[in-house]
């Protein structure tokens, strides 16, 4: 069946850690899905046509809604799909907490890790282009000479969750998967998928070893494949479902129909200006126009992203 307005499209690559994230919770929901791969290095036009800037993997995209980050991608999914839930064991709250956790020190330590072990992994072009990303030298050789002591990081953060699983329960918070698992399993698979010999900590803690493969055998919901250009024609032939809504908790003042600029407050920080359209202490939603694709609303969290007016 051909994608349509109401299909999710996940703009993605299949070695992409954060989209292995989002992965999970597709096949924890169960869901049929599109996935349209994206260049993993610069440039990216036909993503850039749809976000306005914003250049990280993975983007969701629903019609003429375009949801960029992860934390905005699994909220969207569990409003729109909320059976089976990811919350499935009194995390409603800190289970976005436990993703800034796993998106950042335990993230940093798995990339320190890999790219230390295996430091011609990726080839110049990608060093270089991660460098720019990160907005300071991407040095594999740096990662090389601290990779003893980001071991010892890395299994710091194993054994935390060593620890969760260690009274016997098959999930990080209970009998179900739900976004504590999709949040932490993405690190163990992208360490896998690039020096599956630096696991060997993972592999000793039996609890873990045994979850991990739980996880995996979820799978991935049921996948299809799209083209950069089939998705854009969707989102220009849609027209977006977001409601303008004013927030009288913002606490500056802003409102619909102001010009804004959001940007990532870690790395990536590529600012993406539109309209207001509707915000909360959780999300903000802008509406932009761009040639390729019309009218978008592009949908970023609030955490890990600074607003500004202008």
């Amino acid at each position: 069946m051909p994608a349509d307005a109401t299909s999710i499209i996940l703009h993605q690559y299949d070695i992409s850690p954060f989209s292995e994230k989002v992965r999970v919770v597709l096949g924890i929901k169960g869901l049929d899905w599109y996935a349209c791969d994206e260049p993993v290095i610069m440039p990216k036009p036909e993503l850039v046509a749809l976000t306005g800037g914003y250049r990280k993997i993975p983007v969701m995209q629903i019609g003429a809604d375009i949801y960029c980050d992860t934390q905005i991608i699994i909220r969207e999914l569990e409003r729109r799909f909320p059976k089976p839930s990811v919350f499935v064991g009194g995390d409603r709250g800190l289970g976005w907490g436990m993703g800034l956790w796993t998106d950042r020190s335990f993230f940093m330590a798995a990339v320190a890790v890999i790219f230390g072990n295996a430091p011609d992994a990726m080839g110049e072009d990608f060093k270089a282009d991660r460098t720019k990303l990160m907005g300071r030298p991407f040095d594999t050789e740096a990662m090389k000479a601290g990779a003893p002591l980001m071991a010892e990081q890395l299994r710091a953060n194993l054994g935390w969750l060593e620890e969760q699983l260690a009274d016997g329960r098959k999930f990080l918070m209970g009998e179900a998967p739900g976004i504590a698992d999709a949040n932490a399993y993405y690190n163990l698979a992208f360490i896998r998928w690039i020096v599956p010999a630096a696991m060997k900590n993972a592999e000793a803690m039996p609890h873990l070893a045994a979850w991990e493969k739980r996880v995996a055998a979820i799978g991935h919901g049921r996948r299809q494949e799209i083209s950069r250009d089939a998705a854009l024609d969707i989102a220009k032939a849609a027209t977006s479902s977001e409601a303008v809504k004013a927030d009288p908790g913002e606490p500056n003042g802003l409102k619909p129909g102001d010009k804004v600029t959001v940007m990532a407050d870690d790395y990536g920080r590529d600012p993406i200006a539109g309209e207001l359209v509707s915000s909360s202490a959780q999300h903000i939603a802008l509406k932009r126009s761009d040639a390729r694709v019309g009218d978008v609303v592009v949908h970023f969290p609030r955490a890990g992203f600074l607003v500004m007016r202008g």
